[in-house]
């Protein structure tokens, strides 16, 4: 049985909150016909999509044939449910929510997060935002099928669903995971069965999902995909995914824009982590040994956990960086040899994880000379290029050498946006899945 339970009003929303799922490496499929949803038939999966065609059908029908697909599908397996609705807020939205908190049972809750930061959807103050703008003056309240006129969730909510409904608003996602599962707990003993919330970055929808599972309440993810991905990251395990075929992220770049796209990608995707205590390189052979060990195996001992592992220096912290003067008088070298001194050493962790740990079949380099460390210290001819995954982050695959065939993206520490680095990781994902 799958572990993740997509219940969609159309199928290309289904789709893509299947997608959203796959990039964190969960088996999705799509379910089209009622009769596959019965245990024996249903494909083996991690997440299960069914959608009901529902969104334009009378209000009755709606719940109906939510109702029925949830029933089908619940399992003591499950370990999410989600009632995928459209982004901008069209269709019978409280009516199918009510259906499968109805199917689920009278100790379930709705957690309503309509945001999708990367599409230009969030929430502010409870009103619904698209690309800044709010709802109701965009084209979709002159939809000809489900016209929305009011930017307000809980009041688009209200009009349709027979449940008590509260809103969390952004002031109470300042204090943190365990102030806000507090807050969500007191409103289920209040009574409260549809709970929206605010969320304008992906950090939110993190947070929120990480004050659900402390909170300990049964949750119905309602959204468009992204809390969907959020929740399923933390409370499911993608059964393969990247079981077999994992990725190796090695940064060394000091630049504040990489420190941003490292802490995205640590709050977007699980990963197995480890810092580099990048002096250490510098102060002596036999210190300089001891680190480049005690990474690798850092490394090596967790791979299992994550399919995703990052090797990251402490530079990203300003006052963690080095001063080269002492280092430069102290060793006779200029600041380019100190460089390379760092660069082989990062590129020495990395050729000792593959060498030990063959699962590892994808690389991610910041920087140009960490990229020719790592090449330099496999013996790699170079490497084939093939494709763009956004500016100035190239992927292709090593060529020659101890790791011929592994998948590489190498990107400048100072290019691309704050998602950047995920986007890579998830190019990575997608090829390794081909």
């Amino acid at each position: 049985m799958p572990q993740v339970v997509v219940i969609a009003d159309d199928l290309t929303g289904g789709n893509a909150t299947g997608v959203q799922l796959r990039q964190s490496s969960f088996n999705c499929v799509s379910v089209l016909n009622f009769e596959s949803l019965k245990k024996d038939r249903l494909p083996d999966c991690d997440c299960v999509i069914y959608p009901t065609d529902s969104r334009a059908v009378p209000e009755k029908e709606a719940y109906r044939r939510v109702y029925e697909a949830c029933k089908a599908l619940m399992s003591p397996e499950v370990k999410v449910y989600s009632k995928r609705i459209d982004s901008t807020l069209r269709g019978n939205i409280g009516a199918e929510t009510d259906a499968m908190l109805d199917a689920l049972g009278d100790d379930w809750t709705a957690i309503v997060v309509p945001s999708f930061p990367s599409s230009g959807r969030t929430v502010v103050g409870g009103y619904l935002m698209v690309n800044g703008v709010l709802l109701n003056k965009t084209d979709i309240a002159i939809d000809p099928k489900c016209p929305v006129k009011v930017s307000k969730v809980r009041t688009v909510l209200s009009g349709q669903t027979r449940k008590n409904i509260s809103g969390i608003y952004a002031d109470d996602l300042m204090h943190g995971k365990h102030a806000l599962a507090e807050i969500i707990k007191g409103r289920v003993a209040g009574g409260d069965r549809i709970i929206t919330v605010d969320a304008v970055t992906q950090e939110d929808l993190d947070l929120i999902a990480d004050a659900v599972i402390t909170s300990g309440i049964k949750c119905l993810a309602v959204d468009s995909g992204a809390f969907t991905g959020a929740l399923a990251r933390k409370a499911a395990t993608p059964s393969r995914g990247g079981g077999t075929s994992r990725i190796l992220v090695v940064v060394g770049s000091v630049h504040p824009l990489t420190a941003a796209q490292v802490d995205h990608l640590r709050l977007t995707q699980r990963t197995v982590d480890e810092t580099v205590r990048t002096r250490e390189f510098l102060e002596s052979e036999a210190r300089r040994e001891s680190e480049i060990a005690r990474v690798a195996q850092s490394i090596i001992s967790r791979h299992d956990k994550f399919p995703v592992s990052t090797v990251i220096g402490d530079g990203l912290k300003p006052e963690l960086r080095i001063d080269f003067k002492p280092y430069m008088q102290k060793s006779g070298k200029s600041l380019d040899e100190l460089s390379h001194v760092i660069n082989a050493s990062f590129a020495e962790i990395a050729a000792r994880i593959f060498e030990k740990e063959k699962s590892y079949r994808a690389l991610y380099c910041c920087g140009g000379d960490i990229t020719v460390a790592v090449c330099s210290r496999v013996k790699a001819q170079g490497i084939r290029l093939e494709d763009e995954v956004l500016p100035l982050a190239a992927y292709g695959t090593i060529a020659g050498g101890e790791l011929d065939g592994v998948h590489i993206v190498t990107k400048g520490g100072s290019q691309g946006g704050p998602e950047a680095l995920n986007e890579c990781v998830n190019y990575l994902k997608k090829r390794l899945s081909v």
